[in-house]
């Protein structure tokens, strides 16, 4: 039997856990850091970006944002982990294309993107490069897509994983060229086998690979946007010789369904001002890019024509997701 002083001391501690659990409201959060989870390795465009706006993000909330990669099944792991975490804010997804690209492509999941994760806001978004080694014989969009239908299987394109960007990009590409090329995809980063001729070919996010290009280590044969893109002059756009052809990347952050609305409200006007930032501003112009920002329910409208878009692509190519997940 309990005494009445421990009674007591147990329903006076019942009776407090609900303020204990309104921590997340905007005026006192955060009150601790915060993980930014990345569902690639380090090195890939998405980790790039987290990191950049992880510092300055920090500054203005005063708590550490820590970047904690967490690679595996295309960013399924990832994701999953923040579907099912605490909807307090504490625990934000770093999303991407792959993640609009998994709502089609895989059915056996224990979460559902578009249902579990709150959009917070678009952060960065630039187009795709077809960089090729430089020892394949091609110096134009045009030879190249010669040579492949000349060499039916002879060109390997790397990835970073089934339903990635790259991939989903080579898929539209082979789609509308005509051709089949082999789709490698890597768990880590697929950069070193690319500049070693292991894989000949990647529809590369900017930051991946532009400092690999510039310095001539790989040549970069066309971009993948509606327009040539500024840090690469003279590159032209892939739909210049295939007509239509428009893809590209884009990141944004996601919270837990769930998130208080005034903690939202508040991360996205925090990383609003970070995108405002004329650091990164130039940092993402370096890496091939612009900053999105902009309203959380903006963001949710543009994923949902993504994940529409897609499916299409996927239907068409008959992708399958990746073995063993």
């Amino acid at each position: 039997m309990l005494g009445r002083r421990q009674f007591l001391q147990l329903a006076a501690g019942a009776a407090a856990l609900p303020l204990v659990s309104t921590g997340a409201r905007a005026d006192t959060y955060p009150s601790r850091p915060i993980r930014l989870i990345v569902g690639f390795p380090p090195g890939s465009a998405t980790d790039i970006v987290a990191r950049l706006m992880s510092q300055p993000l920090s500054q203005r909330l005063g708590q550490q944002v820590i970047v904690d990669n967490r690679p595996g099944a295309g960013s399924n792991l990832a994701a999953g982990l923040v579907a099912h975490a605490a909807p307090d804010g504490y625990t934000l997804l770093a999303m991407t294309i792959t993640n609009a690209v998994n709502e089609t492509l895989y059915k056996d999941l224990d979460f559902d993107f578009a249902r579990d994760i709150e959009p917070v806001v678009g952060t960065f978004q630039s187009p795709n490069v077809l960089a090729i080694n430089p020892s394949v014989p091609a110096k134009t969009l045009a030879e190249f897509i010669a040579y492949a239908k000349a060499n039916p299987g002879k060109i390997n394109y790397a990835s970073f994983g089934i339903g990635s960007a790259p991939h989903m990009n080579g898929e539209l590409f082979d789609i509308m060229a005509g051709v089949k090329m082999v789709h490698v995809p890597y768990r880590a980063s697929p950069l070193p086998d690319l500049l070693s001729g292991q894989v000949q070919a990647i529809f590369s996010p900017m930051p991946v690979t532009i400092g690999s290009i510039r310095a001539g280590k790989l040549r970069a044969l066309a971009v993948t946007g509606a327009k040539p893109s500024d840090a690469l002059p003279g590159v032209p756009t892939v739909a210049q010789t295939l007509p239509g052809f428009e893809a590209g990347i884009w990141h944004g952050i996601g919270a837990p369904k769930g998130t208080p609305a005034d903690v939202i409200a508040k991360l996205n006007k925090e990383f609003n001002a970070v995108l405002a930032e004329p650091n990164i501003k130039e940092q993402f112009a370096k890496s091939g890019g612009t900053p999105i920002g902009g309203t959380p329910d903006a963001f949710g409208k543009f994923i949902h024509r993504e994940i529409e878009k897609w499916a299409k692509v996927i239907k068409t190519a008959n992708i399958r997701p990746q073995t063993g997940h």
